[in-house]
């Protein structure tokens, strides 16, 4: 299902009050579904209802989601630990702006991010809002591997990598905190729909979080 064009808040308010509708239907045949920045992807079994069945019901339900009320969104913020041994390619960010680091620092915390999906890699948040000042190329050779937490910049967002994993975000620093935790009740930390915010912390900090979490 398709809900417009583009990353705005307004389309992927569609694409919520649509996934809440489905939560609350249960439509026969409908096995799995999970929103993208301006979609949701429905996996069906064609043994239970066809294709042009579904999509009369998808219509249909569509219709009733101007009835629905959001919650509101639950605000997150998440400790980042800037620059130095975490953050490899803050020089590179603040060089490629004719920015300080500190200037980074301060434009990438200031926004109130919006969680539009999870993807890529379990909890990876893909998030709206980076400020323009602040897009920068992806890497031109991608590291084999990135350390869990690290929070990046790639073209017009950014994000936070849940695990160890290859990589070719430019990466500006990391968190302490766990955003996918196998050992949780809910191993997810954020969910599509949350409010992130960044807040930037000392490696003291850093290292009493981590032997926290």
């Amino acid at each position: 299902m398709e809900f417009g064009e583009g990353i705005s808040p307004l389309i992927h308010q569609r694409i919520r009050t649509m996934m809440l509708a489905l939560d609350q239907e249960g439509l026969d045949g409908v096995v799995e579904y999970s929103p993208a920045y301006r979609s949701i992807t429905l996996i069906y079994d064609p043994l239970v209802t066809t294709f042009w069945q579904l999509q009369e019901k998808l219509v249909e339900l569509y219709r009733k989601t101007s009835d629905i009320i959001l919650p509101t969104p639950e605000v997150v913020e998440l400790p980042v630990c800037y620059g130095g041994r975490f953050g490899p390619d803050l020089s590179f960010v603040a060089a490629n702006h004719n920015l300080s680091e500190e200037e980074v620092i301060h434009l990438h915390c200031r926004p109130d991010y919006f969680v539009y999906m999870l993807g890529f890699s379990p909890g990876f948040p893909f998030l709206g809002g980076l400020p323009e000042a602040l897009h920068t190329p992806r890497l031109q050779s991608p590291r084999k591997k990135v350390p869990a937490g690290s929070v990046g910049i790639a073209n017009g967002q950014t994000g936070v990598y849940p695990i160890a994993s290859p990589g070719g975000w430019q990466l500006i620093g990391r968190t302490p905190l766990k955003l996918f935790d196998y050992g949780r009740g809910n191993p997810f930390l954020l969910s599509t729909g949350n409010i992130l915010k960044f807040r930037s912390i000392s490696e003291e900090e850093f290292d009493v979080l981590a032997a926290d979490s």
